[in-house]
């Protein structure tokens, strides 16, 4: 193991993040493994992204046919495994439509489109993307969705909260959590979750796109070295 943990990123019809994804698991350190749709092997790697875009043009709903694809039998077992999954926008939509992780993903509150950087505060540190952070930070990341608004049925909703799985949340600049900030409607301004077992994490923000500080705030890099160290520790 040369210390540069394999990252599988997915692509799908649609992907338009995959590149970036890519990109950015290098600048972190770590090695990005191109994935098709198709694929039914993860050739080996150490954690899994599934990247932001229009899989499959959103026809149905966003993520409703991507769950469908052959590698997402595999992406299943990698995760029933231990392995980190990350999905990312569109990503986080296809593995609420998956049933690995809890909630859903609708058309964002206001019916516009939203593309801007936003804040989010870190609610745990036990997930993938957040075991190097503390719980209360604050990183500025972008959105770029129009069906970013999480909504849970009222008994998942509260355990949800109750169980923790709640990693990030929209915020203020300074950590407040109020309507004002909440920038497509979620319920609990829930910005990201992960499942019970805390490998699989899902987040509308896009931290691939916050790593390089000669384009904008730079608040996805403790993430994805969050998710490089948390892959590489499994090696």
């Amino acid at each position: 193991m040369s210390g540069r943990p394999r990252v599988g990123v997915i692509t799908f019809p649609g992907s338009l993040d995959d590149r970036d994804a890519v990109r950015a698991v290098a600048s972190m350190g770590g090695s990005g493994v191109r994935i098709w749709h198709r694929d039914r092997d993860l050739d080996g790697v150490d954690a899994v992204i599934l990247p932001g875009g229009f899989s499959y043009g959103d026809y149905l709903r966003t993520g409703a046919i991507a769950r469908f694809a052959p590698v997402m039998e595999e992406v299943r077992r990698f995760a029933d495994r231990g392995g980190p999954v990350l999905g990312i926008c569109n990503g986080f939509q296809i593995l609420c439509e998956a049933g690995l992780l809890p909630g859903a993903l609708i058309r964002n509150r206001q019916l516009r489109f939203v593309c801007r950087f936003v804040h989010v505060r870190v609610e745990t540190s036990r997930s993938p993307i957040t075991t190097g952070l503390v719980p209360g930070e604050v990183l500025p990341v972008p959105v770029k969705h129009g069906e970013g608004q999480f909504v849970a049925a009222d008994e998942d909703l509260e355990r949800v909260e109750q169980e923790g799985l709640v990693v990030l949340r929209y915020c203020g600049p300074d950590g407040t959590v109020d309507d004002r900030h909440n920038v497509n409607g979620s319920l609990g301004a829930i910005a990201g979750v992960r499942n019970e077992a805390g490998n699989v994490v899902g987040l509308m923000p896009h931290p691939e796109h916050a790593v390089d500080p000669d384009v904008g705030p730079t608040g996805g890099q403790p993430m994805l070295a969050s998710f490089l160290s948390y892959a590489l520790a499994r090696v």
